[in-house]
């Protein structure tokens, strides 16, 4: 499709399109956003010709056509590119076009998508970067408090929680709903005490036990929270490197997000465990830049001080200057700020960066790198700049679609049940309009259901 005319004019969508056929439409945009790369222009012709209420008829034929909601596959593109060629083309903003010509819930979903409006820009720099500038701004003086949902429980009685744990797995039968109530609700210190108790009172492991009476995805729910969190990361490290292939995801995961305390304590928990250095599995199922990454985190010695704003700018300037489509450089340069510095100070970082360059630092990332480098600094700066946000992204990716990952489901309610699952609660709901219990009962099942909804905590 041809470069659009700067300037064209924008004539609205309050007309019916002429010969319009909602099918046509939907198999047009589907074929758009398919493959490799998408045909942007393409798809934004077609929101911007039709009529609010052709709009929604596509939306019902995509449906009916390939069973996906059109709106979620529209959030999977790089929304800052398809606003920037609109302006470009109409000399408006998406958003005033979205908010001027939809209604109802459809203009609602339209414009959490769109997600900015490029007219309320000012002159100094895009709205985009304006506003990603303010939040900074404000992300950098807000202290919230972090929450999970698992707390440790009041009137703790160990001796009476391992009786009450060996009644339900003796005898023929297994009473999973007494397993789910006494784990869930305690902390991870009071299960390991009600380990050692169990083991003290009737001379048998709780582990092995509860292995032997639960299977599947509860029993993995369950063991993994009676394993010391730091044993617990360090399994999942090494089941994402075991076997053919290696799970990236959870790596990235994992080491982008934990604190140095916590690799640390992970670093000795995989080498009691696997008689093996975390460094050195690492390097020897990893490769190339990704390998550096991922080792480089796995140190546990990133900076704990607070900002400096000086070498903040340095550290912008540092990674604004590589010429364009110098990767290695670039890959260089981002690994040195993103896997050293403190959190506090990258969010200075990235405050300096937007005023340099007018683009969010992750803009920059997404746009120039590719592949599991580009998304362990995603992941990085993902979590630097909001983390509850970050996990409550996996969580929903985890559930959408036909299929459940129960693995990412089940590793990120164990390891942040006592951390910050409360504010990745809210975040879900914020993002999703939909809380996570929903979101759970929609797609789980039987007593793993349970024992994730007692994770939960409520619903919002």
């Amino acid at each position: 499709m041809a470069k659009p005319a700067q300037g064209a004019k924008y004539r609205g969508s309050i007309h019916d399109f002429p010969g319009f056929d909602p099918n046509q439409d939907a198999e047009a945009l589907y074929t758009a956003m398919k493959g490799f790369g998408s045909d942007k222009e393409a798809i934004l012709d077609i929101i911007t010709s039709r009529s609010n209420r052709q709009r929604q008829e596509i939306c019902q034929s995509y449906k009916s056509l390939y069973g996906k909601d059109l709106i979620a596959d529209l959030n999977e593109l790089d929304m800052l590119d398809i606003r920037e060629i609109f302006r470009t083309k109409y000399e408006k903003s998406l958003y005033s076009m979205i908010k001027n010509d939809t209604s109802g819930e459809y203009k609602k979903s339209l414009l959490k998508l769109c997600g900015g409006d490029d007219d309320a820009a000012g002159q100094f720099f895009p709205e985009a970067a304006q506003v990603a500038y303010q939040m900074w701004e404000l992300s950098a003086v807000a202290r919230v408090e972090l929450k999970g949902t698992v707390r440790p429980a009041n009137d703790f009685n160990p001796d009476a929680d391992a009786k009450a744990l060996r009644k339900a797995m003796k005898g023929l039968g297994t009473d999973e709903d007494t397993i789910i109530d006494i784990i869930t609700h305690r902390s991870n210190a009071q299960r390991q005490q009600i380990r050692q108790t169990f083991k003290s009172h009737f001379g048998r492991d709780l582990m092995a036990d509860l292995k032997s009476e639960i299977s599947g995805d509860l029993a993995r729910l369950i063991l993994g929270l009676m394993m010391p969190p730091a044993h617990y990361d360090a399994k999942q490290l090494k089941k994402a490197m075991e076997g053919a292939g290696t799970d990236e995801k959870a790596l990235i995961e994992i080491l982008a997000t934990r604190t140095n305390a916590e690799i640390r304590a992970i670093n000795e928990a995989y080498k009691e465990d696997y008689h093996k250095s975390l460094e050195d599995a690492l390097s020897s199922d990893t490769s190339g830049h990704f390998r550096r990454i991922l080792i480089s985190l796995a140190t546990g010695n990133r900076e704990e001080g607070g900002e400096n704003l000086d070498q903040a700018r340095e550290d912008a300037q540092e990674i604004a200057d590589t010429p364009s489509g110098d990767k290695t450089s670039l890959e260089t340069r981002f690994m040195t700020i993103l896997c050293t510095r403190s959190y506090p100070h990258l969010r200075r970082v990235f405050q300096e960066f937007i005023k340099m360059t007018n683009y969010d630092v992750e803009h920059t990332i997404k746009k120039e790198m590719s592949g599991d480098v580009r998304d362990a600094f995603v992941a990085i700066v993902q979590s630097v700049k909001n983390k509850p946000l970050f996990f409550a992204d996996k969580l929903y990716k985890s559930m959408k679609g036909a299929g459940t990952d129960e693995k990412t489901l089940t590793r990120i309610m164990v390891s942040r049940s006592e951390i910050d699952l409360l504010n990745i609660r809210r975040e879900f709901i914020e993002k999703y309009d939909k809380s996570l219990h929903q979101a759970i009962e929609g797609d789980t099942s039987g007593d793993f259901l349970k024992a994730l909804l007692a994770l939960c905590g409520g619903e919002d």
